[in-house]
């Protein structure tokens, strides 16, 4: 047991204790009483029950007590309800009314708060915007609502009703909060709001939240493809993953014109036979902790399945945690020599790994095998360039927020950065969804290396499994 765990018991055994001391006091005294001016008529039943009924009582009241503080329904800094407490009562909230609204509040900047002004000041913060947001949703006629911390700067309201009835009033009120200070610091705020047409299980509908959230903070919108049932899409993963039943096309990317490798697309077929796309399943697939045999299903169907030419290099986005995974590894070091094909590996993420020293042997064990390695996403997330500065790899490729003419003339001073960066270290530059000549033949004046988009060829199809 943790010493926290351990001060905690007995912090509320000595405070059940003081409390239940004057009821323990009481029954003594009553007891007592009683005998000293009955003595003579008391029967000697009179005394085992009188022990009988204190112990238990003595045992009872200190049971209660002590289990009485595990119950905690309000945070101790924001002052609203705790996130275990606030998931109970939104369960049953969700399940007594026909619809039921969420709404995500969060302040982006905590972190930064509680660096350049201190955590006491953080905290200050969490119940000062808490109870900025109450009483506006008071003065809009909204009373009694539940209203919960779940993590750092976030939390969570309940209301009765469809998402349309309030999200006129949420967007209000963001909008009142863009220049929200508390004592001269300055407060930053996002929500998102979703209701349980979506889904009667609560996970989802935070989850669900979340990605609302970062979907309305990006500049672009990534929300093209049709909104699925949570609990239908965990079912129709577990299924394609379970039966190999995967979609897999391919597009050539170019080098001076010439076609120098092929990068894979993976979707998966769900039972109906339409198809997921990563964006909507590759969540699902990280909260069930499949990531690992999913990509070793996908290398397995590419190296064994699929029409493929021997000799070509075929680019695939592998996940750095399955990569940093010593079965993937194992499994991986079978395939490769039984392989008629090459690989190159697409790495991205957002948490920067900072055993650099195990990932770039890794990637060296990599390399003697013959499988290349890409770092994607350069110029929009900082682990991206953080890993071209520290890690052994062939490849950098942009964010796909370059691929466009405007994009590119507006930043050209740092693409052209990345790749005279890239260039001196012997890594080359990559580029995709180029999408028109203009962008194409300004690409091709930055000097990037390797060019990708349906400009220069479309999707083919190399695989997709029967049902």
């Amino acid at each position: 047991m943790l010493l926290p765990q351990t001060k905690e018991r007995e912090y509320r055994f000595k405070l059940a204790l003081r409390m239940g001391l004057p009821i323990f006091a009481l029954l003594l005294a009553l007891i007592f009483h009683t005998v000293i001016k009955n003595s003579q008529t008391l029967q000697f039943s009179f005394y085992v029950e009188s022990l009988v009924v204190l112990v238990f009582s003595i045992y009872f009241i200190l049971y209660l007590i002590y289990h009485g503080f595990e119950v905690k329904i309000t945070d101790a800094v924001s002052k609203t309800f705790t996130r275990e407490y606030l998931y109970k009562y939104l369960t049953k909230e969700i399940a007594h009314h026909k619809e039921y609204t969420l709404i995500l509040i969060s302040i982006d900047n905590l972190e930064d708060i509680n660096r350049l002004y201190g955590i006491k000041n953080g905290d200050r913060v969490l119940e000062g915007v808490a109870k900025w947001v109450a009483e506006y949703l008071q003065s809009q006629k909204i009373e009694q609502f539940p209203f919960g911390h779940i993590k750092g700067g976030d939390f969570i309201i309940g209301l009765p009703g469809g998402s349309s009835k309030y999200k006129t009033l949420m967007e209000l009120m963001c909008l009142k909060a863009n220049e929200f200070y508390l004592d001269d610091i300055e407060v930053q705020f996002s929500s998102s709001i979703i209701d349980s047409t979506y889904s009667k299980d609560l996970d989802y509908l935070v989850e669900r939240l979340f990605e609302l959230q970062a979907e309305n903070k990006s500049s672009r919108n990534e929300s093209n493809h049709e909104t699925i049932n949570p609990n239908e899409l965990e079912s129709y993963v577990i299924n394609a993953i379970d039966k190999n039943l995967l979609n897999i096309m391919v597009q050539a990317v170019f080098k001076d014109d010439d076609r120098s490798f092929q990068e894979c697309f993976v979707k998966l077929i769900a039972p109906t036979g339409k198809l997921l796309y990563p964006k909507n399943y590759m969540k699902v697939i990280n909260k069930l902790g499949l990531g690992v045999k999913y990509d070793l299903m996908v290398l397995e169907t590419l190296i064994y399945r699929t029409h493929t030419e021997e000799g070509t290099t075929y680019a695939i986005n592998i996940s750095p945690t399955s990569l940093r995974n010593e079965k993937f590894l194992r499994r991986l070091k079978e395939y490769l020599q039984e392989s008629k094909i090459k690989l190159l590996f697409i790495l991205s993420e957002s948490e920067y790994y900072s055993h650099t020293s195990r990932y770039n042997s890794i990637l060296e064990t990599l390399h003697r095998s013959g499988v290349r390695v890409a770092i994607d996403r350069l110029g929009s997330i900082h682990t991206s360039f953080l890993y071209l500065r520290e890690l052994s790899i062939d490849f950098i490729r942009f964010d796909s927020y370059y691929s466009t003419a405007r994009h590119l003339e507006e930043n050209r001073a740092i693409v052209e950065g990345f790749s005279i960066m890239a260039h001196k270290k012997g890594v080359k530059s990559w580029i995709k969804n180029i999408s028109d000549s203009e962008t194409l033949s300004l690409a091709k004046h930055l000097d990037i290396d390797y060019l990708q988009g349906k400009e220069l060829a479309d999707l083919e199809l190399i695989y997709e499994a029967k049902l």
